[in-house]
């Protein structure tokens, strides 16, 4: 199964009719995917990855195999409550925490700056392309997103460490993502990542070429009306190797209120008998029509029930 790569360059020419019906169908029917010539400086995107894993080796790694997690290990007994992780938490956006977490490098934090500088226009251009296929307002995710102070971006930083025993603990339990677009820059050598499609755990390779892995959160299912999917995920532990994540949040803010876009929802609290009354009159003309005419209808606009004959 052949996972969508989306080539942003060719957003810019001929091709981006074609380029954007491929990334529809990705929110649509994946619900995860790639994208490739982002524009995001690859020179910073490797060193936040190579400052991250030195991070881990001197600050990290020690004291996770000294963590009761991994004295569960010992029993031989599959873990369930626990996952095979660690991890620390950045906030960026509104108000950034970076320079107040502990043992963190001016390096990495300089360097984590400014990829995220960068990558928060992309969390954007990205909304703003959903929008598009959707066929809503371009602002209407950043808009819904915003509530009292604007899209909260946050980075949960982790690494799966090497683990003796793969098959007694998920690197992450499977959930689904809360919030909105969620942009992983990850390992290049290491697997582990697997989204649920069709029925089947889909392997999600290392990211190569400096390319970022999507996937859409629940906000995005509900603000979407259910056309754009949050995809169930998990992190499997490996024997191999230790796994970089550096998973990107572009969330609604706290007090954001989410719910449908009004395009977006079929007709509702209308009487069958005036549903039968306005079909009479509309019955060989558009279907899409017919449904927006009534949503209009249910939302007091009394005079768009009144069809061209």
């Amino acid at each position: 199964m052949e996972i969508p790569v989306i080539d942003f360059s060719e957003l810019d020419g001929e091709k981006r009719s074609s380029t954007m019906v491929l990334l529809h169908e990705a929110c649509e029917k994946w619900g995860f995917f790639m994208i490739e010539n982002h524009g995001i400086d690859k020179d910073i995107m490797e060193k936040v990855k190579l400052l991250m894993n030195t991070h881990y080796e001197d600050n990290m790694k020690e004291s996770f195999y000294n963590s009761d997690t991994a004295k569960k290990m010992e029993n031989n007994e599959f873990i369930k409550d626990k996952d095979w992780e660690s991890t620390f938490f950045v906030w960026h956006r509104p108000n950034s925490n970076i320079n107040d977490l502990s043992g963190l490098s001016k390096d990495l934090q300089k360097a984590m700056d400014e990829y995220i500088e960068q990558l928060i226009k992309l969390a954007e251009n990205l909304s703003e392309l959903m929008c598009e296929n959707l066929g809503i307002d371009k602002d209407r995710i950043k808009d819904a997103f915003s509530g009292s102070v604007g899209p909260t971006v946050g980075t949960k930083a982790a690494v799966y460490p090497q683990c003796p025993n793969p098959e007694l603990i998920r690197g992450l339990r499977e959930h689904t993502d809360a919030g909105g677009i969620i942009l992983l820059l990850q390992d290049d050598q290491v697997p582990g990542l697997e989204f649920f499609k069709d029925g089947k755990w889909v392997k999600i390779p290392p990211s190569k070429n400096n390319r970022i892995f999507i996937n859409t959160g629940d906000q995005i299912e509900i603000l979407s009306n259910g056309v754009y999917k949050s995809a169930l995920h998990r992190v499997m532990a490996m024997k191999d190797g230790n796994r970089l994540s550096i998973a990107t949040f572009y969330n609604p803010c706290g007090d954001a209120v989410i719910s449908p876009a009004p395009e977006l929802l079929l007709p509702n609290c209308v009487r069958f008998r005036d549903y039968l009354s306005f079909y009479s009159k509309t019955k060989f003309g558009d279907k899409g029509f017919r449904f927006e005419s009534l949503k209009n209808v249910a939302n007091g606009k009394e005079e768009a029930f009144k069809a061209e004959k």
